[in-house]
């Protein structure tokens, strides 16, 4: 541009708005003037008070609204901005124009379409709705002219921003904790999606969050940056915005500059499934051990997107032994992390060993060891009170029992064993927690027998035998017997029942119920008093 147009568009800020007008007559005439002079869109990003705090020049398509990360807005508040853009083509607000709307949450977005001597045509304008009408997140006002442009903006805004503020606060006094939406974006068949939410949504639950929405979104390549496509995000933003959401928590595992992006473009948390795990794990673990594990696992979690935003964000550490070039303080925060790794590597080491001497005696005892397995939820801490007459803590919540826990049992034939509860396993449970519960799932290697547990009512149960048996696999302790459990009889059809345990070859019970217990006790007798390595020794 020349000097003397760079002059013009400066002279755009000195301008103001009076409070009922979109924008002033004046103002609209010289910018629609000097964009038909420059033959390039510009915009300008108009408070509350009328003042222009941002004049954008874009090219003959489009304008790009700059970073507002300053303004920011949340329970229930708007940007406090609105943007009024000039548009070359006699066209009205473009899909664009209202993905900038929803997903910046601006008061008002208009375009003023430029007419052929540069004069102001027809104005078109936008704003959110508190409730989705007709399908839609925001309303589009009849076309203005001119001479039309007092419509009681500042009131239109407050009014607006008082009813989506009273939604959040009505809300906010009905809750006790977070409120999220969850998210899925994947490439898998539909069906898989829904079960993986509805299986987020549990763990949500466990968490004690409570969930206003889903979002499942199929795409054939899923998006690098925000992994959802820009019209699903905007709705994302109006749902999170309508329903007075401040988490978001997606169902794929996000890299840092995913939560980055994610959380810069919506203003809300954002967090993945493996958080959402390490997190409920966090909660729940009770023990020395368990609480190594967790803290373990969060940090192998973290240590990978322990990245900087940009090298302006680098600092050098100062004064003796810190000059010259340095150590960065992300690299200082990343050799922290490496170093309570490799601490509490050594302690989970030093665990093992007592495990391993622990183990030991009870081999010398000749106790046979019976340890209850099976997806999260299944009943295990209820089926081991029940065996043992303990009181182990059993509830309605995916991974409620942590830290493993070993109860002696007798049976009628008067021979003692060892039933140990073990954490539950889940589909695609995190890496790095497997990782820092092999010391816990070593256990499992003394086992004479598994019993693997499994919630038969519920609907995706076979796709959890799946899962577990896979992990048992993956653990190499498929050479050990294994007896399938199916629990809650009382739940489903009898006839149902027989026909899943005969196909499972699986033995059928109802865990708060002791009455059905007698074969599975002597299926357990069977298997470890015959084919056990017990078996000499008690003729």
């Amino acid at each position: 541009m020349k000097s003397s147009q760079i002059r013009s568009v400066q002279r755009l800020y000195r301008r103001r708005t009076p409070p009922g007008f979109l924008i002033s007559p004046e103002l609209s005439k010289r910018l629609c003037l000097l964009s038909h002079e420059i033959r390039r869109q510009i915009g300008l990003l108009i408070d509350r008070k009328g003042w222009v705090e941002f004049v954008i020049v874009g090219d003959h398509k489009a304008i790009l609204i700059p970073d507002l990360e300053k303004y920011r807005s949340g329970g229930g508040r708007l940007k406090g901005l609105r943007c009024v853009h000039t548009h070359l083509d006699n066209e009205p607000l473009s899909r664009d124009d209202l993905l900038d709307l929803s997903l910046l949450k601006l008061d008002l977005m208009a375009t003023i379409t430029v007419g052929t001597e540069g004069n102001p045509h027809l104005i078109y304008a936008a704003h959110l709705l508190p409730e989705i009408t007709n399908g839609q997140n925001w309303q589009t006002l009849p076309p203005l002219r001119p001479g039309e442009l007092d419509i009681n903006c500042h009131e239109l805004i407050l009014s607006l921003e008082k009813e989506f503020s009273q939604k959040v606060r009505l809300r906010t006094v009905e809750r006790k904790g977070d409120r999220a939406i969850l998210v899925s974006v994947t490439t898998a068949p539909r069906r898989l999606a829904e079960d993986s939410i509805a299986e987020l949504r549990e763990l949500a639950r466990s968490s004690r969050i409570e969930v206003c929405g889903t979002v499942i979104q199929h795409r054939r390549k899923v998006d690098s940056r925000f992994l959802l496509g820009p019209g699903k995000l905007s709705e994302l933003v109006i749902m999170a915005l309508q329903k007075g959401a401040d988490l978001l928590i997606f169902d794929q595992e996000l890299n840092f500059s995913q939560v980055r992006s994610i959380t810069d473009m919506t203003e809300l948390r954002v967090i993945d499934r493996t958080q959402l795990i390490l997190d409920i794990f966090a909660n729940r673990a009770q023990s020395r051990e368990g609480k190594i594990q967790v803290e373990l696992a969060q940090l192998r979690y973290i240590l990978p997107r322990l990245v900087g935003k940009s090298s302006a964000l680098s600092r050098l550490t100062g004064g003796i032994g810190g000059r010259g070039p340095g150590e960065t303080k992300l690299e200082i925060d990343r050799r922290r992390v490496r170093d309570r790794i490799a601490h509490l590597e050594k302690e989970l080491k030093a665990i093992r060993r007592q495990r391993s001497q622990r183990r030991h005696l009870r081999n010398k005892k000749g106790l046979p060891i019976i340890s209850i397995i099976g997806y999260t939820n299944a009943g295990k801490s209820t089926l081991l009170n029940m065996l043992t007459n303990s009181t182990v803590l059993a509830e309605d919540r995916l991974f409620a029992t942590l830290d493993p826990t070993s109860r002696r049992m007798r049976f009628p034939c008067e021979r003692e064993v060892i039933i140990t509860d073990t954490v539950g396993f889940i589909r695609n449970l995190p890496r790095d927690l497997i990782a820092a519960f092999r010391a816990t799932l070593e256990e499992l290697e003394d086992a004479s027998l598994l019993i693997h547990l499994i919630d038969v009512s519920h609907p995706r149960f076979e796709d959890q035998i799946e899962s577990v048996e896979r992990i048992v696999e993956d653990l190499e302790l498929n050479r050990i017997p294994l007896l399938r459990v199916l629990n809650k009889k009382d739940l489903i059809d009898a006839g149902k029942t027989e026909r899943l345990a005969r196909k499972w070859d699986a033995v059928a019970i109802s865990a708060l119920d002791q009455n059905t217990f007698g074969p599975l006790i002597k299926r357990m007798e069977e298997l470890i008093f015959k084919i056990g390595p017990w078996t000499s020794n008690n003729p």
